[in-house]
């Protein structure tokens, strides 16, 4: 190893870049070879594929699950349900002295609920965010934050306004999976299917595929979501949730960390008319992908406006389609509340409840899932395309740097 190492530093000291690149073949061979088996791999892994075969090895269709993944999940109970009327448009239920026994049985409660409230006020003791960028469009606009949690985790949060949009339409359009494929404003999501609906609160359980970077394998979720209404002040609340009747695999790689929920509210327009016609939707967003931290957040800061500025094209195309909430009306089942009812779940009862909470979510989240700093084989591909691009940089400081910089920081000696 030691004969290795001084080789490459005599080579470093060469002054020809074509000597570098010549003298140094013989090492990168190995890393080559890597990268095209890794790109054949990913090749016959297109999404298409991927999803056909992942079913097909269950035993079940591209847009089908299973007839016994169908079964109400331990802990679950799906409420009576009612009939939705076309006639009386949307329904939502009513907040009853029943609710804390129901919280007991349903995958998002209002723990949950509370957890956002304390977000979007800014009381739930975190640390500080970090401003990331300001984008405009001439019918939206966005801003962007991050932070890093104490778990180790990174946190997002954005202010998104929708010009001449109601809450309504915002909060029906990303609830809408359907629309999210076949419209394709959102590219990551390549599979979705709903496993439970309960019809008095509007909760749900969904599993998600969403297609990543060539360079790791595809994720699937399983999540529980529920809308609360205050005055047509929406809290949206989606979460990893246990769903033990879909069996783990090792591709797609399942994610049990994720938490990412919003608020909706009806604001004034920024042509200051004094109408409330625009809406805004203040998004919080954290993951465990099992993806190295850094590399993440540099993927996400360089790629996240284009992502989200496809999200304007795509309500536009939901409002002109005229899709009624009667085609979905799961989104418009949600627990009415009040203002001093989400100011009375802040007490000692409610506070010990979410510290339970979180640390059960961290006990899984340390005994499950991919750690972030874990690289499994796709990661040879980054270190050997590290390699291959410091050979043809410069030879001097630089090139050394990239070279041993990079391989240390894909793997690291502990989780970031």
């Amino acid at each position: 190893m030691a004969s290795v190492l001084n080789s490459i530093m005599v080579i470093l000291r060469t002054p020809s870049v074509w000597r570098i690149v010549s003298d140094l073949l013989p090492f990168t061979t190995p890393l080559w070879l890597l990268v095209l088996i890794g790109l054949c791999f990913r090749w016959a892994r297109t999404p298409n594929w991927a999803v056909g075969f992942f079913n097909r090895s269950r035993g079940t269709s591209e847009n089908e699950v299973s007839d016994s993944q169908q079964t109400v999940v331990p802990g679950w109970r799906v409420l009576p349900s009612f009939e939705f009327s076309k006639e009386k448009g949307e329904k939502t239920s009513e907040l009853s002295l029943t609710e804390d026994e129901n919280n007991k049985k349903l995958v998002v409660t209002r723990v949950d609920l509370l957890r956002l409230y304390r977000l979007t006020v800014e009381t739930d003791g975190g640390p500080a965010w970090q401003h990331m960028f300001d984008k405009t469009l001439p019918t939206m606009s966005y801003q962007a934050w991050t932070r890093d949690l104490s778990n180790g985790l990174t946190q997002y949060r954005s202010r998104t306004v929708f010009e001449d949009a109601t809450p309504e339409q915002v909060r029906d359009f990303f609830w809408d999976d359907e629309f999210r494929i076949s419209n394709r404003w959102n590219e990551m999501l390549m599979y979705q299917k709903t496993l439970e609906e309960c019809h008095l609160t509007g909760t749900m359980i969904v599993h998600w595929i969403r297609k990543f970077p060539f360079f790791c394998s595809d994720r699937e979720y399983i999540i529980g979501r529920r809308i609360w209404d205050l005055k047509r002040t929406y809290f949206c609340v989606t979460k990893a949730v246990p769903y033990s009747n879909i069996p783990r695999h090792n591709t797609p790689r399942r994610v049990d960390v994720y938490f990412s929920s919003w608020r909706i509210r009806a604001v004034e327009s920024r042509r200051s008319d004094g109408q409330k016609t625009s809406c805004e939707v203040i998004l919080f967003h954290h993951e465990d992908v099992g993806i190295p931290k850094e590399i993440a957040k540099l993927g996400i800061r360089r790629g996240l406006w284009n992502c989200v500025k496809r999200i304007e094209p795509g309500i536009r195309a939901y409002q002109l389609a005229g899709l009624p909430s009667h085609l979905n009306p799961i989104s418009g089942i949600n627990t009415k509340i009040t203002q001093e009812y989400i100011e009375s779940l802040d007490n000692a009862g409610c506070l010990e409840e979410l510290g339970e909470l979180e640390r059960a979510g961290k006990e899984s989240e340390s005994k499950g899932g991919e750690k972030p700093g874990r690289v499994q084989f796709p990661g040879m591909l980054l270190i050997g395309g590290a390699v291959v691009l410091a050979c043809s940089i410069h030879p001097g400081l630089l090139t050394k740097v990239i070279l041993f910089g990079v391989t240390g920081f894909l793997w690291p000696k502990k989780r970031v």
